[in-house]
């Protein structure tokens, strides 16, 4: 490595996460309003830039308790996207997360000294955003399909145990799509996602249901 090459110069890390969350049967991401620029004013993404003194996740960790309040949140590792021009400030290269959070657990601020605003959108109502953001929510969207089938990112959702007809309205609501209720039951219970945990609970009023846990997986498996 030839340190004072000019082509190691002025570029940098952006950290960028597409936090999703399931509100009244509707997935929304959490979405910031820019204070400065470039793009002052537009919607982004929760991130930044990278400290040169942090980890990745660590520097993740603290621009989204800066920019939103929010300290509790999983996240996993997504895509990374290295466009030359995608800032026009100088060379950025975006590490991407997603994570999914109970929306009853986000006690957000709606403005910081870098932010006008913070406030979940649905997923299918998403306006342009600034730098390469839309394209990298769509990449965030199709990973959260893939994990909630092949990873335990909805135990943040429910710690304690969901019923059938709970957890179906989530993927329902990620999906964008109804799913038979038989079906989904049966492909839940053979795929080994979830476990009984032998309890009783009761779900929007109606009679008594089991309440399940999911299995920690790390194989994908297709629920549809």
């Amino acid at each position: 490595m030839e340190i004072n090459n000019p082509l190691y110069k002025k570029q940098g890390i952006h950290i960028v996460s597409s936090i999703f969350t399931i509100d009244k049967g509707v997935c929304k991401v959490l979405l910031i309003q820019r204070n400065n620029e470039p793009y002052k004013g537009k919607w982004a993404l929760v991130g930044g830039a990278l400290y040169n003194n942090e980890e990745l996740e660590e520097g993740m960790m603290r621009e989204i308790k800066e920019k939103t309040n929010i300290t509790d949140v999983q996240l996993l590792p997504s895509k990374n996207y290295s466009q030359i021009d995608r800032s026009p400030l100088m060379r950025m290269i975006a590490i991407t997360y997603i994570g999914i959070m109970n929306i009853k657990k986000a006690n957000l601020v709606t403005s910081t000294i870098k932010t006008q605003n913070a406030a979940w959108f649905s997923i299918d109502d998403i306006p342009d955003l600034a730098y390469d953001h839309n394209q990298i929510l769509k990449d965030a969207i199709e990973l959260l399909k893939t994990c909630i089938v092949s990873s335990d990112i909805l135990k943040s959702l429910y710690p304690n145990g969901f019923t059938l007809p709970e957890i179906q309205k989530v993927y329902e609501a990620i999906f964008n799509k109804q799913l038979d209720r038989r079906n989904f039951r049966k492909k839940m219970l053979s795929l080994g996602l979830i476990q009984d945990t032998n309890k009783l609970v009761r779900f929007e009023g109606n009679k008594p249901a089991k309440l399940y846990k999911f299995k920690k997986s790390n194989e994908n498996k297709n629920v549809f």
